[in-house]
């Protein structure tokens, strides 16, 4: 199995990389400090990351999966604001493909244009107070009234929900049939009855900010509703699939980017009058990040295969989830560790890095219930 880049891949690979290093070389830090970096979304989109897999027709390039893999990778290794990267792969895997799958004719042509050329930010509403992990045990309760609907509930640990201009949130609509009776539904900013609750501060990835959501009698038209009445489950778990699978592809980019500090840090930092390279201890570290970082590429990369040939894919999905992430985490602990003090101190960026990658260990579903899922497709019993 050859997992080498086509030459459409190496294309998008090698231009999003100059692009991000021209377009997005910002201060990350500075991100951190002052917020989400609308421009840079909308700079994204104009490039054309946004809506990458989407068809021409809808305002995308019309790639596949791999392809969009190999671009968000390097966006990865040449952007630093991780919370802008981390909104862009959010909205695209279940919001923007979600709709492009299962919306209608006018909700495709409404919102896809929009959310691919960055004038649009989408936020997806699936984590309730009393429902992390156990996502179909929501309380958010939706009600025919009359032609529309009415909606019940809270929302929370969204990201970009303090900022974001459309939700594709999901709702109990018939509590008696457990995961048949979740729907799904598009709601825009200003529909009444919607608002932000708060902000939700957090450890890391700071330029992009989480929040909590609530729906008090709010009012939604019949055309609000996403696919089929009681296919809430199905659009979940298709969107989760592509999110656990895929949105750790710009993880892939700051781990390489590490590993190339942390070399040049050993070739370059003397220690007892020889460069700290030649330290087996900091030889072996190394190595296990480099061993980390290809492991994880095949992991990512066997799944957007798998996917783009329309293969069961979901344990693949969980297994990439949780091992990149893991991988992630490790190598950013280590990247701290081989610069010492200035790995600790915040103008390296390392430990911001470090904070970022915590996040992957929870969100998504969390690392605890990746193995479940994966030890479900074992069919131990």
């Amino acid at each position: 199995m050859d997992f080498s880049f086509s030459e459409s891949q190496q294309r998008w690979y090698d231009t999003t990389l100059a692009f991000a290093r021209e377009e997005l070389a910002v201060e990350a830090a500075d991100r951190d400090e002052y917020g989400f970096w609308r421009e840079g979304l909308r700079r994204c989109a104009r490039f054309g990351i946004a809506g990458l897999p989407v068809e021409p027709e809808y305002g995308g390039r019309g790639e596949d999966l791999p392809t969009t893999v190999a671009a968000m990778e390097a966006l990865g290794q040449g952007c630093e604001d991780s919370g802008l990267i981390f909104a862009l792969n959010a909205e695209l895997w279940t919001v923007t493909l979600p709709i492009a799958r299962f919306g209608s004719e006018e909700q495709k042509r409404r919102y896809l244009p929009g959310l691919c050329d960055g004038s649009i930010l989408g936020a997806n509403g699936a984590s309730e107070p009393e429902a992390g992990s156990d996502i179909f045990a929501m309380q958010t309760r939706a009600e025919r009234r009359g032609d529309g609907w009415i909606l019940n509930g809270r929302k929370t640990w969204i990201t970009a929900g303090p900022i974001s201009d459309l939700y594709l949130c999901f709702a109990t609509t018939d509590p008696s049939r457990g995961i048949l009776g979740i729907s799904t539904f598009l709601i825009p900013r200003d529909a009444p009855g919607f608002r932000v609750v708060r902000e939700i501060p957090k450890m890391g990835m700071k330029s992009v900010p989480m929040g909590e959501l609530a729906f008090e009698d709010c009012r939604l038209p019949a055309e609000a509703l996403l696919g089929r009445e009681g296919r809430g489950a199905t659009i979940f778990n298709a969107a989760m699939e592509l999110e656990r699978g895929a949105i750790l592809s710009a993880s892939l980019g700051t781990m390489r980017r590490q590993l190339e500090r942390c070399i040049d840090r050993a070739r370059t930092r003397k220690q007892s009058g020889r460069p700290i390279g030649q330290f087996q201890s900091v030889s072996n570290r190394l190595a296990e990040m480099a061993v980390r970082l290809e492991a994880s590429r095949l992991m990512i990369y066997r799944f957007a295969d798998l996917h783009a040939r329309g293969q069961e894919a979901s344990t693949a999905a969980s297994m990439a989830k949780l091992f990149v992430s893991e991988s992630f985490h490790q190598n950013s602990v280590d990247a701290v560790r081989l610069f010492g003090a200035a790995g600790y101190a915040e103008e390296t960026g390392l430990e911001r890095e470090l904070r970022d990658s915590v996040g992957g260990l929870i969100y998504s579903g969390t690392n605890d219930i990746q193995r479940n899922i994966i030890a479900h497709g074992m069919r131990l019993g």
